[in-house]
């Protein structure tokens, strides 16, 4: 008979334990679906009754998860989902994948993952294991999942429960880089915690990286991604910058990324989307505010970012008033609505604040993005048009915002009246241009 600790290692190497997975969204259905394809049998659970009872149909709303995947797997038997929390208290396992957002006033919103774990704590028992995989700042885990779930369940961290904070990092739409392949950073509350969080992933995962302490995890998620948040700010004020110079930014960027070492590109663009790069910062500049200390780079980085929208409707309004035309009034086609090419994640998209500020200034606006059918967001409520090549002929501008792959933009070239193009979507073919007006 072993120790807890040593008996839970071991259901997990050989497939026994049953595994939760809360909050099944871009993060947690890849997940789920990975330990499932490993052999585990695994429940999502998620409030959304929508979710659910689609996963329970077989099939998929995550487009880096086919359908033809999630249907095998709960036809095997392996995977099914779930609105009640009180399934959690016959796995042996749980991963919470909540969204943490910022609230409007740059406070970081813990409330999902407040909910989850009160909502987990009186369903726990001797023998699990718990991993929070949503973005926060360093203290959370140790601070408040735990204070939450051995306030509730009655139980002790490292002698009956193990917990430990593993960042995710998925980038949708790739397909060299999955969830299954990219390295999986794990910090426990204690070693003991780390070794059975990292024997549970390790049956499904390629790589393991272990660090000492759940912080450490949690601090390298915020540098990931402070680190391209800080970079894309460099390279946005360098636009401007070269667009004060009457020097062609692209071509800059293109000659410096010609260096084999010390450098690495990013692009400009008219703002910053997604949940993790826009977001994260502010979790770790909030948090030293707390300590009395200013994170000048993120707070300057963040302030570049957020005013790139702005930015980009001066430059449609200036590329219409070369064309005699004023903004108010005239119909602007927004290409791509989602926050990077080829998905179709609206969160922090930049191409909602675009389209807000030009409809401020009275421009009759509408879009077009195979992936998002609908805008209904931040009061919004747009369709995609149904035939874009007759949008892009019959509108005063068109304003490229997301590059998706699709897109023939050789055809919209010859088609449009007037380009923006903020992604150097055009290429060469648009350089010089006098249709074409770029970032």
């Amino acid at each position: 008979m072993g120790t807890i600790k040593e008996n839970l290692i071991q259901k997990f190497r050989d497939r026994s334990a049953r595994v939760g997975v809360v909050g099944i969204g871009y993060v947690g259905l890849p997940l789920a679906v990975v330990f499932a394809e490993a052999g585990f049998t695994v429940v999502g659970v998620d409030p959304d009754v929508e979710k659910v009872e689609t996963i329970n149909r077989g099939e998929s709303y995550i487009l880096d998860v086919s359908s033809e995947r999630v249907k095998a797997l709960v036809d095997a038997g392996l995977l099914s989902a779930s609105n009640d929390y009180a399934i959690l208290s016959q796995v042996d396992a749980v991963s919470i994948c909540v969204p943490t957002p910022l609230r409007k006033t740059g406070d970081p919103d813990l409330s999902f993952i407040v909910s989850a774990s009160r909502s987990l704590a009186p369903h726990m028992h001797q023998g699990m294991a718990v991993v929070l995989e949503s973005s926060t700042y360093p203290g959370t885990t140790r601070e408040m999942i735990l204070p939450a779930i051995e306030s509730t369940s009655g139980l002790s961290v490292c002698e009956d429960f193990f917990l430990a904070f593993s960042p995710e990092r998925v980038d949708p739409g790739r397909d060299d880089w999955t969830t299954i392949n990219t390295p999986k950073v794990i910090g426990g509350i204690s070693p003991d915690c780390t070794e059975v969080a990292t024997a549970w992933y390790s049956q499904a995962l390629e790589t393991i990286v272990p660090v000492s302490t759940c912080e450490v995890a949690e601090m390298t998620k915020l540098l990931e991604n402070t680190f391209r948040m800080i970079n894309i700010g460099m390279v946005n004020e360098l636009a401007i910058m070269c667009d004060r110079l009457k020097i062609d930014v692209w071509e800059v960027i293109d000659a410096a990324a010609t260096k084999p070492f010390g450098f690495m590109k990013f692009t400009p663009g008219p703002g910053l989307g997604g949940h993790c790069i826009p977001v994260d910062p502010l979790y770790l500049s909030w948090k030293l505010r707390s300590l009395n200390y200013t994170a000048r780079f993120i707070e300057l980085a963040s302030e570049i970012n957020t005013s790139m929208p702005r930015y980009t409707l001066g430059k449609i309004q200036d590329a219409l008033n070369l064309h005699k035309k004023p903004i108010n009034g005239s119909q602007v086609l927004i290409l791509g609505a989602a926050y990077k090419p080829n998905v179709d994640d609206l969160r922090e998209s930049p191409a909602l604040d675009v389209i807000h500020l030009l409809q401020e200034k009275g421009a009759d606006v509408i879009y077009h993005d195979p992936y998002i059918p609908h805008l209904e967001e931040e009061g919004l409520s747009l369709s995609s048009v149904p035939d874009l090549m007759q949008a892009v002929e019959h509108a005063d501008c068109v304003a490229i915002i997301t590059n998706h792959a699709q897109y023939d933009y050789g055809a919209i070239l010859a088609r449009a009246k007037l380009i923006v193009d903020t992604r150097n979507a055009l290429g060469n073919q648009g350089k010089d241009h006098p249709k074409v007006v770029r970032l």
